[in-house]
């Protein structure tokens, strides 16, 4: 795996920054994009950026709809493979801002995918969502379920994103991995998420908001085990794949609390609201193909992941 090259986008986000840093340890050579945008503040983008820059690693300020700096990046540093995970992320703020989705997640993909035509050679391996499932109410959703009711701008942006990559496919030969993310988790993560969101109402004594009264389960996946995914679809030769990369375990939104309650040592402020037309009830990943192509094992309990996440939330925010 050394040989690798590797070019992250959005490599001053929370799952780009947590892989340059796994890569790098294995020997890799790495160099970063992000456009360091202020959906939430760059201060952490910056932060996170500095971290990388003490083991060698260069984020580089640029933005994906420039095809011509993404070329020149994959030329000039003789890149073997693009992780394309910059994207607009979100749900609830696609209702808000749906041009920049379309923008970022979707103009912007084309832009990857005619760069990595351009430059031959180039293995791409991409962000894909486990909101392509959508209104679906099968559970676990697998791979081969259908994704045509998507319940946000987000999710949809996100299902194109595959159709895109499908029609590279089968039109210039263009191999990729898609990869459907279920609630990745942990330090260093993105202040909108449920997770860190709560421990910053928690810790502050102001009331957090619990969707559909409280009765919502998540997938919830520590980082580590979404980085171990991300690194064994590395060497996927060929073709077009996607997968999930889940725990494979729902757990109800008020075990989130209670762990969190526990960790910071202070009770939280329920309000309990109805369903947002932009939320889904329940995710569970099927990771039967993760495990026998990529052997994705992901291993690390709700408990563990938020005990970790909350030590260093209380380091950084000191």
């Amino acid at each position: 795996m050394a040989d690798k090259r590797i070019l992250i986008t959005g490599c001053a986000g929370f799952i780009g920054f947590h892989l340059a840093r796994f890569l790098k340890t294995a020997g890799m050579y790495v160099v970063g994009l992000d456009n360091f945008n202020d959906y939430y503040d760059p201060k952490l983008k910056v932060d996170r950026a500095q971290e990388l820059e003490k083991i060698d690693i260069t984020v580089v300020r640029e933005d994906i709809c420039n095809q011509q700096k993404v070329i020149e990046h994959l030329t000039q540093h003789k890149i073997t493979h693009l992780v394309h995970l910059a994207a607009q992320a979100g749900c609830r703020y696609s209702l808000i801002n749906p041009e920049t989705y379309l923008k970022t997640n979707i103009e912007g993909f084309f832009h990857i995918l005619e760069a990595c035509k351009k430059v031959e050679g180039t293995r791409l391996v991409y962000a894909s969502s486990s909101s392509v499932y959508g209104k679906n109410e099968k559970i676990p959703f697998a791979v081969g379920d259908p994704t045509d009711k998507p319940a946000n701008i987000y999710g949809m942006t996100k299902k194109t994103k595959e159709l895109m990559a499908f029609t590279y496919y089968t039109l210039f030969r263009l191999g990729s991995v898609g990869l459907r993310f279920f609630t990745a988790y942990g330090p260093w993560g993105r202040p909108d998420m449920a997770y860190y969101s709560f421990a910053q109402a928690i810790r502050e004594g102001k009331p957090i908001d619990l969707y559909n009264f409280g009765n919502m389960r998540r997938d919830f996946t520590y980082i580590d085990d979404i980085i171990q995914g991300i690194y064994a679809s590395l060497d996927i030769e060929s073709g077009y794949h996607l997968f999930n990369l889940g725990n494979s375990h729902p757990e109800p939104l008020e075990k989130l609390v209670e762990l969190l309650e526990q960790e910071l040592g202070k009770k939280a402020i329920k309000k309990l609201l109805p369903m947002p037309a932009t939320e889904i009830v329940e995710t569970y990943a099927d990771i039967e193909e993760s495990k026998r192509v990529l052997g994705f094992d992901p291993k690390i309990s709700l408990q563990v992941g938020i005990s970790r996440f909350v030590k260093w939330f209380k380091e950084y925010h000191k």
